[in-house]
């Protein structure tokens, strides 16, 4: 009778890792520091979350600039130190003027272009008797397609990601990197980094994701041209949803702005909720003329497909939570930042770092239950700390009285959390 074999002790089956994806909205340069303010008060406060180790990633625009660095180990302290602080060393170092460098060769091949142009519609309007109109729109065709050059963000963002233990190559991450960008002659959204588009660098495609129409001009990838991957939706969560996350984090840096207080036709005055203490309120959005109309429509525009999007997915996907975070629709501070000056930069990184810790604690009481399901946790004692900043030196007009300020308003939030939670 052969010996009996001891069957080895069974050991004690651990939980499932929960799939976790992050999802990041464009918004141009403003878009990006407040992703990187938000992303790093989000990484402290949320105990067991390491937004370099998520399963997959999707980013539109400024967001797929964010998420192709989060992928390649950078972490939103080390994003903020590169772009926001500027303070490391090269080639880790991130100027931001290589977002406003002229096209030339742009304007130098349209430029080519004009002499032809302009002898086909004298042609046209002298012998063939079409209209001055129709002059203009044939020459129209010498116009630029876009004023800043791309090619030195995708240049630098090559040298960033060839770096030792970074790739500019999808198909050599080990997780999932999605960066969507919009075929300008097909009108259809491309998943680059997905099966079939994953042999396009990076970098390019994240040039490619965060082309805006008129600003910068269409990136040729393989013989089509690619614009802002915007167009089509806000933030293309789908993509990963169909993977079967656990949980997905969504960040949306543009929302419709709510003016303080407004006047009916009927001349009666309506008032709004107060905005944050020491924000510039908008009584009139018309007072601040074209810019002003132009940026309220275009985040309206964003903001209501975000919303659609929002409600589908849940219906979509019951089983995956989502959680979104973006700025309070009464931010003024965040409405009227001027984000190419470089102090503009640092207080509002540090606004969105300090807004995002605020809205953590005033929904800390559904956000932790949420949170536990995926083996994650709030630290309260990082949101009740008033001292913590995300830069280390102080602005201009921080002083002791505003640090007052503020720590009686993080008092007051967490209160009313309580209050409201029970």
């Amino acid at each position: 009778m052969p010996a009996r074999t001891e069957r080895p002790a069974r050991r004690k089956a651990r939980p499932a890792r929960k799939r976790i994806g992050v999802a990041l909205a464009g918004g141009g340069p403003l878009g990006a520091i407040y992703e990187i303010g938000a992303l790093c008060a989000l990484q402290e406060a949320i105990d067991g979350l390491d937004f370099c180790d998520c399963d997959s990633y999707i980013g539109v625009s400024a967001g797929g600039f964010i998420a192709a660095g989060l992928i390649n180990g950078l972490s939103p302290r080390r994003l903020c130190a590169a772009f926001i602080e500027n303070s490391l060393e090269p080639p880790e170092s991130f100027d931001p003027t290589v977002l406003l460098r002229p096209a030339w060769d742009e304007y130098r091949r349209r430029l080519a272009l004009l002499p032809g142009l302009l002898a086909a519609a004298c042609w046209d309007t002298v012998v063939n008797g079409r209209s001055i109109t129709g002059a203009f729109e044939r020459v129209g065709r010498a116009l630029p397609t876009g004023l800043l050059s791309g090619d030195s963000l995708a240049a630098k963002l090559h040298e960033q990601f060839t770096l030792p233990g970074r790739t500019d190559d999808f198909r050599e991450l080990k997780r999932r990197l999605v960066l969507v960008a919009t075929d300008l002659d097909g009108g259809e959204a491309i998943p680059f980094g997905m099966p079939g588009w994953d042999h396009v660098p990076i970098s390019r495609a994240v040039q490619a994701s965060a082309a805006l129409p008129g600003l910068f001009p269409p990136v040729e990838i393989d013989g089509r041209h690619y614009v802002d991957g915007a167009l089509k939706k806000t933030i293309h969560a789908s993509v990963l949803l169909q993977e079967g996350l656990d949980l997905l984090i969504c960040l949306n840096p543009l929302v419709p702005y709510e003016a303080e207080s407004g006047t009916r036709a009927d001349g009666a005055g309506t008032e709004r909720p107060k905005g944050k203490p020491g924000s510039r309120p908008i009584p009139r959005l018309v007072d601040g003329g074209l810019p002003v109309v132009l940026s309220q429509t275009l985040r309206s525009l964003i903001h209501s497909r975000l919303e659609l999007g929002m409600k589908g997915y849940g219906r979509s996907h019951p089983n995956t939570d989502i959680v979104l975070f973006e700025p309070d629709h009464r931010d003024a501070e965040l409405f009227l930042a001027n984000t190419f000056s470089y102090s503009q930069r640092r207080r509002m990184a540090e606004h969105a770092y300090q807004s995002t810790r605020a809205k953590l604690l005033a929904q800390s009481p559904a956000l932790s239950a949420t949170l536990a399901k995926h083996g994650l946790q709030l630290r309260m004692d990082v949101l009740l700390d008033s001292e913590r900043r995300l830069l280390a030196a102080e602005l201009p007009g921080e002083g002791r009285t505003a640090r007052a300020l503020a720590r009686l308003d993080l008092t007051l939030r967490a209160l009313e959390a309580r209050y409201r939670h029970g």
